[in-house]
């Protein structure tokens, strides 16, 4: 009976699809000089950089195409709209960083068996001039008014990328200092690991949201006692908190009049109310009921009913 919605606060979409269109653009305009430079210097730790910017340039295609979707309203038969399209994205840049990873370690692994010679001093120059882009890059994406995992994917991928960058400069600094070749096969190592930890980092919340999970930074007992609390409200169940993509929350729940409560709509506004001030809750969908048993206190309980 009672439902609010959530309002949109400026052109957050809009801004962050000008960020990732300038970091793909940026990223695109230097994958061409690593990936030519990573062959004639024979340095696999830059290669790996390249690689994995390969998947940067990927991912921000993919990061860019979602927020496009997710801008679309809603329809009769998608009545949530497109939100859940950018957390698709998250989950498949974090699926692709972990494959990334994958690839990197295996081929650093071949390597160190048979170390190959490496223009190391060639190389160094060109993974600090992608240190530079990524930077550049990761600076537009957090200067984004927009937030949420679709944005945080892409930033994962480019500090990831930027510490490729960082091993790749150490490995070849190491080679021309004491002529360890071994330590580009180590860098890129290194580097996989580094993805690795930002994949997972990107994968824990994305699964949780498409799980419908409440979100970790709300506390579902003490939204129930908000809800048990407002005036004309006896007793809460079926509550479920849930978020449909990022700063998306949702809350539904069956509420029990009590006795004194002056009408169903009354009660819907002063709960809403209640969940706004606090948690900063604004879409909530509840369900008035009366208390036909006339014990029902005030307590409530979470999940689905049986």
């Amino acid at each position: 009976m009672g439902h609010g919605h959530a309002h949109g606060h400026g052109d957050v979409g809009g801004s962050n699809r000008r960020a990732l269109l300038l970091t793909l653009s940026l990223t695109l305009t230097f994958l061409v000089a690593e990936v030519v430079g990573g062959l004639v210097t024979g340095s696999l730790a830059l290669l790996a950089d390249a690689g994995h910017m390969a998947s940067d340039a990927v991912a921000l295609t993919l990061a860019l195409f979602a927020a496009w979707i997710a801008s679309r309203p809603a329809t009769a038969r998608m009545t949530f709209g497109y939100h859940r399209a950018e957390v698709l994205a998250a989950l498949a840049n974090g699926v692709g960083l972990i494959l990334v990873a994958a690839s990197i370690v295996i081929e650093a692994l071949e390597r160190l068996g048979a170390p190959r010679a490496i223009d190391a001093k060639t190389a160094s120059l060109i993974a600090g001039f992608g240190l530079l882009v990524n930077l550049a890059a990761l600076a537009i994406l957090r200067r984004s008014s927009g937030g949420g995992l679709n944005l945080r994917g892409a930033i994962f991928h480019v500090v990831a990328d930027a510490l490729g960058s960082v091993g790749a400069i150490a490995a070849n600094l190491l080679i021309v200092a004491f002529g360890w070749r071994w330590a580009d096969s180590v860098a890129s190592i290194v580097i996989a690991v580094l993805i690795l930890i930002a994949a997972v980092s990107l994968l824990r919340p994305t699964i949780s949201v498409l799980m419908e999970s409440a979100p970790e930074d709300l506390d579902v007992d003490a939204i129930g006692s908000t809800m048990c609390g407002a005036d004309g409200v006896a007793g809460v169940h079926d509550l479920h908190v849930w978020t449909l993509a990022s700063g998306k929350r949702l809350v539904s729940a069956h509420v029990v009049l009590s006795g004194d409560a002056a009408t169903a709509l009354d009660v819907v506004h002063a709960t809403r109310r209640a969940l706004s001030q606090r948690f900063g809750i604004d879409h909530v969908t509840l369900q008035p009921e009366l208390d036909v048993t006339g014990d029902c206190g005030c307590g409530f309980g979470a999940g689905l009913s049986s």
